[in-house]
Protein backbone atom coordinates (compact mmCIF):
# COMPACT_ATOMS: atom_id res chain seq x y z
CA UNK A 1 0.00 0.00 0.00
CA UNK A 2 1.28 3.18 -1.16
CA UNK A 3 -0.61 6.25 1.21
CA UNK A 4 -1.06 5.73 4.55
CA UNK A 5 0.90 2.81 6.45
CA UNK A 6 -1.24 0.32 8.13
CA UNK A 7 -1.10 1.23 11.50
CA UNK A 8 -3.63 1.24 14.86
CA UNK A 9 -6.20 4.26 14.06
CA UNK A 10 -6.22 7.00 16.65
CA UNK A 11 -8.74 9.31 17.14
CA UNK A 12 -9.52 12.05 14.35
CA UNK A 13 -11.15 15.14 14.53
CA UNK A 14 -14.76 15.13 12.59
CA UNK A 15 -15.81 16.33 9.16
CA UNK A 16 -14.00 19.23 7.76
CA UNK A 17 -15.42 22.42 7.00
CA UNK A 18 -16.78 22.27 3.53
CA UNK A 19 -14.37 24.78 1.12
CA UNK A 20 -14.46 27.11 -0.90
CA UNK A 21 -14.31 25.00 -4.23
CA UNK A 22 -16.81 22.98 -3.26
CA UNK A 23 -19.35 25.45 -3.29
CA UNK A 24 -18.11 27.10 -6.21
CA UNK A 25 -18.67 23.38 -8.18
CA UNK A 26 -21.74 22.64 -6.54
CA UNK A 27 -23.49 25.98 -7.62
CA UNK A 28 -21.55 25.64 -10.95
CA UNK A 29 -23.66 22.24 -11.42
CA UNK A 30 -27.07 23.32 -9.77
CA UNK A 31 -26.81 26.56 -12.34
CA UNK A 32 -25.97 24.21 -15.41
CA UNK A 33 -22.53 26.01 -16.08
CA UNK A 34 -21.20 24.14 -19.06
CA UNK A 35 -18.58 21.65 -17.78
CA UNK A 36 -19.63 21.49 -14.25
CA UNK A 37 -20.84 18.44 -13.36
CA UNK A 38 -18.75 16.93 -15.73
CA UNK A 39 -15.66 18.20 -13.13
CA UNK A 40 -17.74 16.89 -10.04
CA UNK A 41 -17.24 13.60 -11.41
CA UNK A 42 -13.59 13.99 -12.87
CA UNK A 43 -12.72 15.00 -8.87
CA UNK A 44 -14.99 12.51 -7.11
CA UNK A 45 -15.00 9.20 -9.45
CA UNK A 46 -12.04 7.64 -8.12
CA UNK A 47 -13.93 7.37 -4.50
CA UNK A 48 -16.80 6.53 -5.79
CA UNK A 49 -15.05 3.35 -7.48
CA UNK A 50 -12.87 2.44 -4.43
CA UNK A 51 -16.28 2.74 -2.64
CA UNK A 52 -18.33 0.48 -5.22
CA UNK A 53 -15.65 -1.46 -6.40
CA UNK A 54 -14.46 -2.80 -3.05
CA UNK A 55 -18.05 -3.47 -1.77
CA UNK A 56 -19.13 -5.31 -4.99
CA UNK A 57 -16.07 -6.51 -6.46
CA UNK A 58 -17.28 -7.19 -9.85
CA UNK A 59 -15.98 -4.36 -12.84
CA UNK A 60 -19.38 -4.31 -14.75
CA UNK A 61 -21.86 -3.73 -11.76
CA UNK A 62 -18.71 -1.36 -10.38
CA UNK A 63 -19.17 0.67 -13.81
CA UNK A 64 -22.84 0.48 -13.39
CA UNK A 65 -23.11 1.46 -9.78
CA UNK A 66 -21.03 4.54 -10.16
CA UNK A 67 -23.21 5.67 -12.95
CA UNK A 68 -26.43 5.39 -10.73
CA UNK A 69 -24.31 7.43 -8.14
CA UNK A 70 -23.92 10.41 -9.77
CA UNK A 71 -27.25 9.89 -11.49
CA UNK A 72 -28.06 10.36 -8.31
CA UNK A 73 -25.99 13.01 -7.10
CA UNK A 74 -27.03 15.05 -10.12
CA UNK A 75 -30.64 14.59 -9.51
CA UNK A 76 -30.12 15.53 -5.31
CA UNK A 77 -27.38 18.00 -5.26
CA UNK A 78 -29.72 20.71 -4.33
CA UNK A 79 -30.38 18.59 -1.18
CA UNK A 80 -26.91 18.81 -0.23
CA UNK A 81 -26.54 21.42 2.86
CA UNK A 82 -22.85 22.11 3.08
CA UNK A 83 -22.87 20.01 6.27
CA UNK A 84 -20.04 17.31 5.46
CA UNK A 85 -17.49 17.79 2.87
CA UNK A 86 -18.13 17.09 -0.75
CA UNK A 87 -16.87 13.88 -1.55
CA UNK A 88 -17.99 12.64 2.02
CA UNK A 89 -21.57 13.07 0.68
CA UNK A 90 -20.59 11.62 -2.62
CA UNK A 91 -18.65 8.92 -0.84
CA UNK A 92 -22.04 8.36 0.98
CA UNK A 93 -24.69 8.28 -2.25
CA UNK A 94 -21.92 5.54 -3.36
CA UNK A 95 -22.07 3.87 -0.19
CA UNK A 96 -25.76 3.31 -0.12
CA UNK A 97 -26.46 2.34 -3.56
CA UNK A 98 -23.30 -0.75 -2.97
CA UNK A 99 -24.61 -1.59 0.25
CA UNK A 100 -28.22 -1.88 -1.22
CA UNK A 101 -26.83 -3.89 -4.44
CA UNK A 102 -25.43 -6.58 -1.82
CA UNK A 103 -28.54 -6.91 0.00
CA UNK A 104 -30.61 -7.69 -3.31
CA UNK A 105 -28.38 -10.46 -3.94
CA UNK A 106 -28.02 -11.37 -0.61
CA UNK A 107 -24.33 -11.03 0.09
CA UNK A 108 -23.34 -10.15 3.90
CA UNK A 109 -21.90 -7.51 3.79
CA UNK A 110 -20.12 -8.36 6.90
CA UNK A 111 -18.69 -12.14 8.28
CA UNK A 112 -21.95 -13.32 10.35
CA UNK A 113 -19.70 -13.65 13.32
CA UNK A 114 -18.80 -9.61 13.36
CA UNK A 115 -20.46 -8.06 16.18
CA UNK A 116 -20.22 -3.59 15.07
CA UNK A 117 -20.51 -2.84 18.82
CA UNK A 118 -17.66 -4.70 20.32
CA UNK A 119 -14.80 -2.93 20.68
CA UNK A 120 -11.09 -4.27 20.13
CA UNK A 121 -9.18 -1.37 20.99
CA UNK A 122 -8.21 -3.24 24.16
CA UNK A 123 -8.20 -6.17 22.79
CA UNK A 124 -5.94 -6.89 19.80
CA UNK A 125 -2.17 -5.94 19.97
CA UNK A 126 -0.08 -4.91 16.70
CA UNK A 127 2.53 -7.93 16.69
CA UNK A 128 3.71 -7.71 13.21
CA UNK A 129 4.62 -4.75 11.00
CA UNK A 130 2.76 -4.88 8.84
CA UNK A 131 4.43 -1.36 7.42
CA UNK A 132 7.85 -2.63 7.17
CA UNK A 133 6.39 -5.59 4.91
CA UNK A 134 4.67 -3.46 2.34
CA UNK A 135 7.58 -2.18 1.26
CA UNK A 136 8.32 -5.62 -0.36
CA UNK A 137 6.87 -5.92 -3.85
CA UNK A 138 5.57 -9.61 -3.19
CA UNK A 139 4.30 -9.07 -0.03
CA UNK A 140 2.55 -5.80 -1.14
CA UNK A 141 0.81 -8.15 -3.48
CA UNK A 142 -0.18 -10.61 -1.01
CA UNK A 143 -1.13 -7.62 1.30
CA UNK A 144 -3.58 -6.56 -1.81
CA UNK A 145 -4.48 -10.20 -1.99
CA UNK A 146 -5.20 -10.54 1.80
CA UNK A 147 -7.70 -7.35 1.66
CA UNK A 148 -9.87 -8.69 -1.37
CA UNK A 149 -10.74 -11.86 1.50
CA UNK A 150 -12.29 -9.67 3.88
CA UNK A 151 -15.60 -8.87 3.98
CA UNK A 152 -17.08 -5.89 1.90
CA UNK A 153 -17.59 -3.73 5.15
CA UNK A 154 -14.18 -4.14 6.59
CA UNK A 155 -11.94 -3.77 2.97
CA UNK A 156 -14.36 -0.81 2.00
CA UNK A 157 -12.91 1.17 4.88
CA UNK A 158 -9.29 0.05 5.47
CA UNK A 159 -9.55 1.33 1.13
CA UNK A 160 -10.86 4.45 2.51
CA UNK A 161 -8.73 4.86 5.36
CA UNK A 162 -5.30 3.44 4.53
CA UNK A 163 -5.54 3.95 0.31
CA UNK A 164 -7.71 6.99 0.02
CA UNK A 165 -6.25 8.62 3.65
CA UNK A 166 -10.21 9.33 4.66
CA UNK A 167 -10.16 10.65 7.72
CA UNK A 168 -12.46 8.24 10.19
CA UNK A 169 -14.90 11.09 10.67
CA UNK A 170 -15.46 11.26 6.96
CA UNK A 171 -15.75 7.44 7.13
CA UNK A 172 -18.44 7.79 9.53
CA UNK A 173 -20.20 10.14 7.30
CA UNK A 174 -20.12 7.85 4.61
CA UNK A 175 -20.94 4.79 5.75
CA UNK A 176 -23.14 6.12 8.59
CA UNK A 177 -21.39 3.90 11.29
CA UNK A 178 -20.21 5.52 15.09
CA UNK A 179 -16.44 6.13 14.70
CA UNK A 180 -15.52 3.47 17.33
CA UNK A 181 -17.21 1.36 15.39
CA UNK A 182 -15.06 2.09 12.41
CA UNK A 183 -12.04 1.80 14.41
CA UNK A 184 -12.99 -1.81 15.93
CA UNK A 185 -13.44 -2.49 12.08
CA UNK A 186 -9.70 -1.50 11.24
CA UNK A 187 -8.42 -3.21 14.05
CA UNK A 188 -10.22 -6.28 12.80
CA UNK A 189 -9.44 -6.07 9.60
CA UNK A 190 -5.47 -5.91 10.55
CA UNK A 191 -5.82 -8.89 13.01
CA UNK A 192 -7.23 -10.68 9.86
CA UNK A 193 -4.68 -9.46 7.62
CA UNK A 194 -1.80 -10.87 10.11
CA UNK A 195 -3.37 -14.04 10.23
CA UNK A 196 -3.31 -14.40 6.20
CA UNK A 197 -0.03 -12.81 5.95
CA UNK A 198 1.50 -14.70 8.63
CA UNK A 199 -0.05 -17.65 7.13
CA UNK A 200 1.13 -16.94 3.29
CA UNK A 201 4.62 -16.11 4.21
CA UNK A 202 4.92 -19.25 6.37
CA UNK A 203 3.97 -21.14 3.21
CA UNK A 204 6.78 -19.58 1.21
CA UNK A 205 9.66 -19.47 3.87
Amino acid sequence: MEARALRPATATPGPAAVGDDDRRLVADVLAGRAGAFERLVREHQGLCWHIVQRMVRHPEDTRELCQETFLRVHRSLHQYRFDAPLKSWIGQVAWSIARRHLERKRIPVVDAVDDEGASLLDKLGDGHDLEGAVADGQVQARLHAAIERLPPLQRTILTLYHLDEVPIGEIAGITGLAEGTIKSHLFRSRKRLRELLDASLGAVA
